[in-house]
């Protein structure tokens, strides 16, 4: 007698960022948005680039994160404005991300900011948590809710673009705790050795409070063109020390010779006056050759 076993039916593999809409449809709110991540971007490279020598790090610019299977699926994701993932490759299989999936990846981003473009703010620090009814309805999580107890992220901030009020919240065990002002007015971001607080200043034809990057010291980590600029001024710096260094040197020999040739003038004279060779040397701190080959003897 045969037994037959009982066919064993897999579920279907969870989808890839190829696999999972990477637009819900929305557009960005202002012209300010794309620009801002752009500076955060752009003057954090340096920083990462000594973190990270071997280019593994991600950096996310309001792209989805996919933290859960949901219909439609870009129910299940949360897009930050912007994020940085590290020990992540930029790239995946050669093709660049459409989104970030977590369960593929395992590795929460160690930062997540939003810009708070129209209201106060209050979608950014929704902390609804996720929740089904008795009659199976699911409740939408708030952002700061998954943020803080699905992905965990170590830091998240959110930025009012139109009070400028930027809060930064660090995740201590299993909680976000509002970070208070250092007495520079920034926010420290130990994990990397950096702070962010807002910088008055013109990037891309604007000039308004910009959320931007400092060192441990309140250095401002500067972007392309302030460093090109930076480098420009240095050049024209030593450019200067060099002409001046130039004009020294020349007033130097100047100088030198005409005491030089004072010196010489003043052999005649003191010889006629009956000293010796001898002692006008001394008295001119010339060698008695010199004195001998100046008064033609």
């Amino acid at each position: 007698m045969t037994q037959s076993a009982d066919r064993v039916v897999l579920p279907p593999a969870f989808p890839d960022h190829t696999q999972l809409p990477e637009s819900d449809g929305t557009f960005v709110k202002n012209f300010q948005e794309h620009p801002q991540s752009l500076i955060l971007t752009d003057s954090l490279g340096q920083i990462l680039q000594q973190r990270h020598p071997d280019g593994q790090y991600a950096i996310g610019q309001d792209c989805g994160i996919y933290w859960r299977e949901t219909e439609p699926a870009e129910k299940g994701a949360e897009a930050p404005d912007w994020f940085y993932v590290p020990n992540v490759p930029p790239n995946l299989d050669g093709q660049i991300r459409r989104s970030y999936v977590l369960w593929r990846e395992h590795i929460a981003p160690l930062i997540a900011l939003e810009f708070a473009s129209s209201g106060n703010g209050d979608e950014e620090r929704d902390r609804t948590p996720l929740s089904r009814t008795d009659e199976g309805v699911i409740t939408k999580p708030g952002k700061f809710w998954v943020y803080e107890q699905v992905m965990r992220i170590p830091y998240y901030g959110i930025y009012e673009i139109n009070s400028s009020r930027l809060e930064v919240y660090r995740l201590i065990e299993g909680y976000y705790q509002l970070l208070e002002l250092n007495q520079r007015g920034h926010f420290s971001i130990a994990s990397l050795g950096i702070e962010l607080g807002l910088w008055q200043g013109s990037y891309q034809n604007q000039t308004m409070l910009w959320l931007r990057w400092w060192d441990e010291e309140g250095n401002l980590l500067l972007i392309g063109d302030e460093r090109a600029e930076l480098e420009r001024l240095r050049g024209e710096q030593e450019r200067e020390r060099a002409e001046q260094e130039r004009l020294r040197a020349d007033s130097a020999e100047q100088a030198r010779r005409a005491e030089a040739q004072t010196r010489r003038d003043a052999i005649p004279r003191l010889l006629g006056m009956g000293l010796s060779a001898e002692q006008v040397a001394e008295a001119l701190s010339l060698s008695v050759e010199e004195v001998r080959e100046d008064c033609g003897d």
